[in-house]
């Protein structure tokens, strides 16, 4: 059965997209912890980010670099976070994440809640400095 990142990439479930390139996607999270909050994924399904073929890690990881450098152009932070943990959805991701502080990047925190249009004007904005 096709994760639910699958499907998006597919356009079964809306999203709000940051971008992408032949092999990965850009998504905002939406259950962010902070505003721009984004999903980068192999458009390739596979469960353990370390699984990936060596060329799309590659690619992932340098595609999450330029989405991180247009998060950071739109929302203000100090830093964009990383994180792989990928427990909830079995298909890799990096989570990348606007930080003001370490507690940013705390997962169990409570997240932020955005209008539909909130989330569109952050996708638009972080796109367009891609």
């Amino acid at each position: 059965m096709a994760s639910i990142f699958s499907k998006i990439i597919a356009k079964e479930i809306p999203c709000y997209k940051i971008g992408e390139t032949e092999n990965c996607f850009a998504f905002l999270d939406v259950s962010p912890l902070s505003k721009g909050h984004t999903l980068v994924i192999p458009k390739k399904e596979v469960d353990y980010i370390f699984d990936l073929d060596d060329n799309i890690l590659s690619e992932l990881t340098l595609f999450a670099k330029k989405v991180a450098k247009a998060i950071e152009k739109v929302i203000p932070c100090k830093k964009v976070g990383v994180a792989v943990i990928g427990l909830q959805v079995p298909h890799a991701h990096i989570h990348l994440v606007p930080l003001q502080n370490e507690g940013d990047l705390n997962f169990s925190k409570e997240k932020v809640t955005l209008s539909k249009e909130e989330f569109q004007d952050i996708a638009e904005k972080i796109a367009s400095n891609l």
